[in-house]
């Protein structure tokens, strides 16, 4: 091992790129997960152009394409008979955001990061190594890991989720626990011979319903198709160990579509199995570093996933770390104040704007009918134009 590495906490999506965006630096980078194995899990997510440009430059987008699929648009439809509200041409991405557009399995897109990692001499992953604690001087940062010896090194990254024990050793905003958005997804895969054809074409649909809302799209090489449904739900038990992922029953997740197309109510009953999972957020806050230590992705901004931006903030989050340690090389403490000044406005803002997407997508009535309309008259390039301030950074 290198002296004075850079230590991350989290081999997600977050801590591994950052981990190849520091290594693209010539740095060397320590990841510590906390898990015995890399293991598959959670469902599809979507790659805008901000996301996409990254993991070319890091080398990761070739190994994740020919796992991805790129859709030729988004269609917003309207959840009692499927009719298309408005369509974003995200097919066009490369043309107007200078980036293609994906959705991908996450754990495709995690084997794309953890083959790239492995690639680079400068990055070296432990697995089973959870964080109990740390400390941190003018000389570096001393990790505690459970069960093992300490790790020195030269900052510390928390890129350790929704729960980051990086976050909570910082005090970053008091109070700060995770806060339940007062809603669930659900999730589930279903093989592609158990939906109507037409559902696995190369695009995305977004229903609109009162009270929730309804997201599908084929997967890889359309052999399953990816729905996600969000409902207004009720939900206390956060430590849980595996509150991310538990079973749901499809017959309560019936009764919250009912009166929605009969396109939508057939997918329901035919999923294999749903995954629950609550949605948290962390509270916004300005301050993401103190001296050799800084947090990352959901440990610094846990957002709804109502914009499909969680994953690529924390992409954005390793490369402006990346840029940072690279214009401030040797000044740990100095990299870390100028990566948080490049980034939290920015996350914060699309913090917010996801918190009030959720509201829009789940208005009834006569507001629903005045967002409707509203889509419509802006139309197809009226809704790229929407899209222009998050895909093009």
């Amino acid at each position: 091992m290198a002296d004075n590495p850079v230590i991350v906490a989290g081999a997600g999506v977050g801590g591994l790129s950052a981990a190849l965006a520091l290594a693209a630096t010539g740095r060397y980078v320590v990841v510590l997960e906390r898990a015995p194995a890399l293991a598959e899990f959670g469902a599809g997510l979507q790659l805008g152009a901000n996301a996409t440009r990254r993991l070319a430059k890091w080398g990761a987008l070739e190994r994740l394409k020919h796992m991805a699929t790129a859709p030729e648009a988004v269609d917003l439809r309207a959840a009692a008979d499927g009719a298309v509200i408005a369509t974003v041409p995200v097919g066009e991405s490369e043309r107007r955001w200078g980036s293609i557009y994906l959705v991908a399995h996450r754990a495709d897109l995690l084997t794309a990061l953890t083959e790239t990692a492995a690639a680079s001499p400068n990055i070296e992953i432990r697995l089973g190594c959870s964080l109990e604690g740390w400390r941190a001087d003018e000389d570096g940062v001393t990790v505690h890991v459970e069960g093992r010896p300490d790790v020195k090194g030269a900052a510390l990254i928390g890129a350790d989720g929704l729960r980051s024990r990086v976050r909570e050793s910082l005090g970053l905003v008091t109070p700060d626990a995770p806060r339940y958005s007062g809603r669930t997804s659900w999730r589930a895969l279903l093989p592609a011979d158990s939906v109507p054809k037409a559902l696995l074409a190369p695009r995305s649909n977004l229903w609109l319903g009162a009270g929730a809302h309804l997201v599908h799209y084929p997967l890889r090489n359309a052999s399953v198709l990816n729905v996600v449904a969000v409902v207004e739900d009720e939900w206390t038990d956060l430590d849980a160990p595996d509150f991310w992922a538990s079973h749901g029953s499809a017959s309560f997740l019936a009764s919250r579509f009912q009166g929605w197309s009969e396109e939508i109510r057939s997918l329901i009953p035919a999923a294999p199995e749903w995954k629950r999972w609550p949605l948290y957020e962390r509270r916004a806050v300005r301050t993401w570093a103190r001296g050799r230590v800084a947090v990352l992705g959901d440990a610094a901004h846990a957002m709804a996933p109502f914009l499909a931006q969680g994953a690529a903030q924390a992409i954005e989050d390793a490369d402006a770390l990346g840029l940072a340690f690279a214009a401030h090389p040797g000044r740990e403490a100095a990299a870390l104040d100028a990566y948080q000044r490049m980034r939290v406005a920015r996350a914060n803002r699309v913090q917010r704007a996801s918190r009030m997407q959720g509201i829009v997508y789940h208005l009834a009535g006569p507001p629903a009918f005045l967002r409707d309309k509203t889509i419509q008259a802006i139309g197809r390039e009226g809704m790229a134009k929407a899209s222009d301030w998050i895909y093009r950074e």
